[in-house]
């Protein structure tokens, strides 16, 4: 991984639980849609989080998930919020993961996100828009509330304007006016697939969320070949 200075554009909530960070690289740098990077904190205090642009973005976008008060995730936000007050910079390692765009495969493509997963997915998402790509596609957002799918405007948007593109969002809590499905994400997907045979599958949120999803997808016929998450490398 290369270390690069960043300086920092813009840090600001999408809601009460999740911060929008664009990051300016003070050097272009490759990276594979789906990939992370690490913000480093300390010598021996690197935090990854997944990169939400697409690799020709001029910019960086990270979505970070932090709700509590000096946790893990909110120290990063509070060190970029300090370093954008006072035109400081910050330095990330890039880039991480192996479980980025497979762009040559013409299979069709599951893609899932489990709350702030979406910033991985987004990237792939983007990504394929940039290539001309028209890989039949379904992405898949779950989150508890229709207030944490922070960012489902663009993924409506990426729905209505590509055929190839399906989006469906998943809530636990719904109103009567939720235009989508009110479900546990897994169980919905469950739900909607008799085999996951043919398929990739990209799929990022909480390390027990996708641990219970390839479970799940053991049960209908996933080639885990092509069942593709960078928390994979940290459960077995």
């Amino acid at each position: 991984m290369n270390t690069i200075s960043c300086t920092i554009e813009k840090v600001a909530p999408f809601n009460d639980a999740v911060f929008q960070v664009i990051l300016k690289p003070s050097v272009a740098f490759d990276f594979k849609a789906g990939q992370y990077l690490c913000v480093v904190m300390g010598e021996k205090d690197k935090r990854p989080f997944s990169i939400a642009s697409a690799p020709n973005s001029q910019v960086i976008e990270l979505h970070i998930g932090a709700a509590v008060s000096e946790s893990y995730p909110m120290q990063v936000v509070e060190r970029l919020k300090d370093c954008l007050a006072n035109n400081g910079t910050i330095d990330i390692e890039v880039p991480g993961g192996d479980a980025h765009l497979r762009h040559d495969s013409v299979r069709p493509r599951l893609l899932i996100a489990g709350g702030t997963g979406f910033s991985y997915i987004k990237s792939i998402v983007e990504h394929q828009i940039a290539l001309g790509q028209t890989v039949e596609t379904t992405l898949y957002w779950g989150c508890r509330t229709t207030d944490a799918m922070y960012y489902q405007a663009i993924a409506r948007e990426w729905h209505d304007a590509h055929p190839w593109l399906h989006f469906v969002p998943v809530v636990e809590e719904a109103p009567a006016d939720w235009n989508g499905k009110q479900a546990n994400l897994l169980e919905q997907i469950k739900a909607d697939f008799v085999s996951l045979n043919g398929y990739d599958i990209y799929i990022a949120g909480r390390f027990d969320m996708v641990g219970a999803a390839r479970e799940v997808f053991r049960s209908i016929g996933v080639e885990e070949d092509h069942l593709y998450g960078d928390a994979f490398a940290f459960i077995k």
